[in-house]
């Protein structure tokens, strides 16, 4: 069994982005200790929008860092930069041809960022719209059993599938139809300073927002100053009160304890108690990551092997596929 998911590069990993992608991949390899891991760093996927070139590079080796930090083990598992692969670019072009255009036109994510560009005067890249190509290249190219990935994901995993039965139905069997994994509970974690809105890097202002980068201090401040309400009862109501309810799930999520049992032990507390109490499980939960993110970043000669060891290990599956895949269309390879 094969597990895969990836996430862009960028230095501002958030504690939305890891309880609900990377958390998410250490539950499933628990639930199948046999399987493989693939986790793949997605730099290409990152250019879709205006990025900075200089600071690239060093948000690539700092979700290497993360990945390592997190316990993915290199020796154990596949872990590889998606640009040092050039089999997704070339099976990306290939699916894009068997692709109508109104399938990409339809996508959610796709729509909303047109409109949003269009609203800021800025033009609309092309990688926008064949976004899901490239991804649905990322997964098909390795016979991917299980993909974890964010609620923002799915319908991109169901044009992965639909894409997958289309070329195999077309020119016979090539791709294997993989199933999405996506987390029941927490799988949106709310901005601390408008819970109504997810956590987000693109945030206008990042008070409420908690990277495991983060200083102890910082993270303390921003649930100091987390939105709650007026009523100053700590119970579970997303509908009435999006604050706290946000701040249940987070201390539900970093301790491991049901939502319930959050309500009963902590319902007699204030906000302002109860605030803290959540900071301070947050800063457990991502002191030693933070810590051991920086003991890999010192070393990165060692990530570059890593980097090296990895899509090696890729490219002994992708490529063989990519080779099936394009005989099948009936191309001679050599």
């Amino acid at each position: 069994m094969r597990i895969l998911s990836g996430i862009q590069p960028t230095s501002k990993v958030h504690l939305g982005n890891y309880i609900g992608a990377i958390s998410l991949w250490e539950e499933e390899l628990k639930k199948h200790e046999n399987a493989t891991g693939i986790f793949f760093i997605a730099d290409y996927h990152a250019i879709t929008v205006p990025h900075d070139p200089k600071q690239l590079k060093e948000a690539i080796y700092f979700i290497l860092a993360t990945y390592l930090a997190a316990g993915f083990n290199p020796k154990k598992h596949i872990i590889f930069v998606q640009s040092h692969n050039p089999d997704h670019t070339e099976a990306a072009w290939i699916i894009q041809t068997q692709t109508p255009i109104g399938w990409l036109e339809r996508m959610t994510q796709y729509k909303d960022k047109r409109k949003k560009l269009k609203n800021e005067g800025k033009s609309i890249p092309t990688g926008l719209l064949t976004y899901p190509a490239l991804m649905a290249a990322d997964i098909l190219l390795y016979d991917t059993d299980i993909v974890p990935v964010g609620e923002d994901q799915r319908q991109h995993l169901e044009y992965t599938r639909e894409i997958a039965q289309r070329i195999n139905n077309t020119y016979g069997n090539v791709f294997k139809l993989p199933t999405a994994q996506i987390r029941k509970f927490g799988a949106k974690i709310m901005d601390l300073s408008n819970p109504t809105k997810k956590m987000s890097k693109s945030a206008s202002s990042y008070k409420g927002v908690i990277f495991v980068t983060d200083s102890n201090d910082k993270i303390y401040q921003k649930f100091k100053r987390a939105v709650t309400d007026n009523i100053n009862k700590v119970q579970y109501n997303p509908q009435e009160q999006p604050g706290i309810s946000n701040l249940i799930v987070i201390l539900s999520l970093v301790t491991n304890k049901p939502i319930e049992n959050i309500v009963d032990e902590y319902s007699h507390y204030n906000y302002a108690k109860f605030k803290e109490i959540v900071a301070q499980a947050v800063i457990s939960y991502i002191e030693p990551l933070r810590a051991k993110i920086q003991e890999y970043l010192a070393h990165k000669d060692m990530l570059e092997t890593s980097m090296k060891e990895g899509v090696t290990k890729a490219r002994e599956i992708s490529t063989p596929k990519l080779t099936i895949l394009k005989r099948k269309l009936g191309y001679m390879t050599i």
